[in-house]
């Protein structure tokens, strides 16, 4: 449990839910490795995504650092005793009539937050997704905020924070330099439901339409 927070990163809890979280990490045979860059706004997105037990990694590991990140839901989520919740957790609404699409509209939240960690799993699907979504590389470009990587891996029980990546102007290049970090750091709990993007990097056959089954 090396990975610290500076001040300027978002937090959320106290010195009893941090001690709670590392607790259940370490009960789940789980440990935190890399750095977590002392910035106020970030996009950090988490792969592979494979199972419903790669949220409940995450939901702890936040915990367990105390960070405060969110993410963008549609508004009539919102409505509704849940409504709090979302937003204590951290979760931003998204008007699905705006004549502004998600991906403008996660830019203005950004905007107007002073700190906001916005945690993305870009390929979208638990179920061999052909490719990754490019909404983060999109948003953190028109923030003007640093994309972090975030890899779980199943194999060595860890979940290990990279380095930031500043979007460019070249998708392709920042995609392929994000995936490298992946496919060393990362391993699925269900090879079988891994993006076809890993897959590849990963020297693995693809299940999904197409795939090597």
């Amino acid at each position: 449990m090396a990975v610290n927070l500076g001040p300027n990163v978002p937090r959320r809890g106290n010195a009893f839910s941090r001690w709670l979280g590392r607790s259940v990490l370490r009960a789940m045979g789980w440990r935190l490795e890399g750095a977590v860059p002392d910035l106020p706004k970030l996009v950090m997105i988490g792969a592979p995504h494979t199972s419903n037990m790669d949220g409940v990694v995450a939901f702890v590991t936040l915990f367990a650092l105390g960070l405060r990140a969110g993410t963008m839901i549609k508004d009539s989520a919102f409505k509704g005793p849940l409504g709090w919740l979302l937003r204590w957790l951290g979760a931003l609404p998204i008007d699905r009539a705006s004549p502004k699409g998600v991906v403008e509209q996660t830019v203005d939240a950004f905007a107007r937050q002073p700190q906001f960690v916005l945690l993305l799993a870009p390929e979208g699907t638990r179920s061999a997704a052909p490719d990754w979504k490019r909404g983060y590389w999109h948003v953190a470009r028109g923030a003007g905020v640093p994309v972090l990587p975030v890899a779980i891996d199943y194999a060595a029980r860890r979940v290990r924070f990279g380095e930031p990546l500043t979007p460019g102007a070249d998708y392709a290049a920042d995609f392929a330099r994000l995936l490298s970090f992946f496919a060393a750091a990362s391993s699925p709990r269900h090879a079988g439901r891994l993006s076809r993007p890993l897959c590849e990097a990963q020297d693995r056959p693809w299940n999904g339409p197409g795939g090597n089954a």
